[in-house]
């Protein structure tokens, strides 16, 4: 029961709302404002100022209005508060104990609340009751809410804001591709992959040559794809079919953007854990390099020097360790970019082939289509069937803990265990269904590549130096002036047969224009060593 206001009381009048999940169901601001008036004019109550806040409650010294709310009753400024409910000004332990102590002291007289009031001389134990029951609430709320979250990302579903490229069902809780901008995430991450473009060129080409816009919510976005956001995005797994929640990673139900390999391409592309780098000048090699001895990223600079025989300047560029690893010694030389660029011919040169080679290798490829089919078949088979037994495993874990056969702390470690299995066989099972669309596509790009990257690194431009050169392989490294690289496991047969199968093809007298069974026997044998080398999945 409200008890008579008791006279020489001066109010203020507190209205809050949270925009989180704590206050769906509490009224509006102004919603609260308006009948808190119309209850002060009932009980002859005078307000000496309405005081608003949209601030969540659940930590202490977050809502400025209300410390000097307080701040001003220990002044003397008024000496009772209007508010719908106990929740509205504490939901912490911190203020409601000082909401409390205030009372029992008498700088607060009075706490007027939409259906009782508080007074100094009341049983603390009845206010202590009901906000204690408003902080214990919020941590209700929290549990239940991180338990929810839990629960989802188990069921393959990312518990956050899906990244750009993607949108959330709000009805059904799933993730699906934005049809407006899920091809041009995709086009942006392909730019990346070719090392011919820095993220700002990225984000150039995208913003003002495309339009780009990221898309329009509740409070804000609509405008340009920020640098800030496009780094984000570039080293966010979730593109990959995964999505890390709470420090693990999880399989995805929503559909991939990008392959694992392609995401640590990038990772690669842009340095240690994705982070940019600053470049001042345009040289075709940073970025792909490490230092073999420190793990450092190889730079480049451009110098000018006086040719002492000419008296002219002329512009060298050196390749240089940068030396940022702290703790590790590193005694690497400067090379310059010709005795780089000398060594990616060499190495180009170990994968070149005649175009003819390319024709038959092609034309192998398809016949024995049917082949690859088969195999594919096997392999999807065995993938699925430990793909089932791994899950039997992790149901038959659940019911162990149901029935208290383990602990904890067993069944955790071994339940991220299997799932983290269930994720690679997940990931493995996607990748093979794809194959049958891009191995074909893979072997003619590979041996368009080998036929003609050679002399396109001799006669192009920077980028598409750059382009061949990263198409190489991967784990790219200098020590002591020489250069490795880990190549593709598709340029293998290459490096590996090639060389010897040519130089029995030149010792041919060759006639143009032959398909392969109108070849003499010599020749046709020669074809033969090459087709065995593409018999399996290059």
């Amino acid at each position: 029961m409200t008890k008579p206001n008791q006279p020489n009381l001066h109010y203020f009048l507190y209205a809050r709302k949270s925009s989180e999940s704590e206050d769906r169901q509490v009224q509006s601001i102004e919603d609260q404002a308006n009948r808190l008036k119309l209850l002060a004019a009932d009980l002859k109550i005078e307000i000496k100022e309405i005081i608003t806040e949209a601030k969540s409650a659940k930590m202490p010294d977050c809502r400025p209005e209300f410390t000097s709310m307080l701040e001003r009753i220990e002044k003397g400024d008024a000496n009772g508060i209007l508010c719908w409910q106990i929740n509205r000004l504490s939901r912490n332990p911190i203020d409601s104990g000082k909401l409390s102590w205030m009372l029992q002291k008498g700088i607060l007289q009075s706490i007027q609340t939409i259906d009782r009031q508080y007074l100094p001389d009341d049983n603390v134990l009845l206010f202590n009751v009901e906000s204690g029951m408003a902080n214990q609430f919020i941590i209700d709320l929290r549990k239940n809410s991180k338990r929810g979250m839990e629960g989802k990302a188990d069921r393959g579903w990312l518990p956050s804001r899906a990244p750009l490229g993607y949108l959330n069902d709000k009805l059904e809780h799933t993730i699906y591709p934005d049809p407006e901008r899920f091809d041009l995430v995709r086009k942006m991450w392909d730019m990346l992959l070719t090392g011919n473009y820095t993220v700002p060129m990225i984000l150039e080409i995208a913003n003002k040559e495309w339009g780009f816009r990221v898309p329009t919510r509740k409070r804000g976005g609509g405008g340009e794809l920020a640098q800030s956001v496009a780094y984000k995005m570039f080293t966010n797994i979730f593109y990959t079919g995964m999505f890390e929640w709470t420090g693990r990673n999880y399989q995805g139900n929503h559909k991939p953007m990008i392959t694992m390999e392609e995401y640590d391409r990038v990772q690669v592309i842009l340095g240690r854990k994705g982070k940019p780098r600053s470049k001042s000048h345009d040289f075709p090699f940073t970025g792909i390099i490490r230092c073999a001895v420190c793990g450092s990223m190889i730079t480049a600079v451009e110098k000018t020097k006086i040719v002492k025989e000419t008296g002219k300047l002329k512009t060298y560029v050196y390749y240089y360790c940068t030396k940022k690893k702290k703790g590790i010694a590193c005694d690497q030389k400067p090379m310059t970019a010709k005795e780089l660029e000398d060594q990616i011919e060499a190495e180009l040169e170990k994968h070149t082939i005649l175009p003819q080679f390319k024709d038959w290798a092609l034309e192998i490829l398809n016949r024995d289509n049917d082949k690859e089919i088969e195999d594919r078949t096997k392999i999807y088979e065995n993938q699925h069937k430990s793909l089932a037994e791994t899950q039997r495993e992790l149901d038959e874990l659940s019911r162990m803990r149901y029935r208290q056969l383990i602990d904890d702390a067993f069944f955790v470690k071994e339940r991220d265990a299997l799932q983290e299995k269930i994720a690679k066989l997940k990931n493995n099972l996607r990748e093979t269904e794809s194959r049958a669309e891009k191995w074909l596509e893979l072997t003619e790009r590979t041996f368009c590549f080998v036929t003609h990257a050679r002399k396109e690194f001799a006669l192009g431009t920077l980028e598409k130096k750059r382009e061949i050169f990263s198409a190489l392989g991967w784990n790219f490294l200098i020590k002591d002036k020489k250069l490795t690289i880990s190549g593709c496991d598709w340029f293998v047969p290459i490096k590996n047969s090639y060389s010897a199968i040519e130089a029995d093809y030149k010792r041919l007298e060759l006639t143009e224009n032959g398909s392969i069974n109108e070849k003499t026997p010599a020749f046709a044998e020669v074809i033969s060593r090459w087709g065995d080398q593409w018999e399996s999945n290059p």
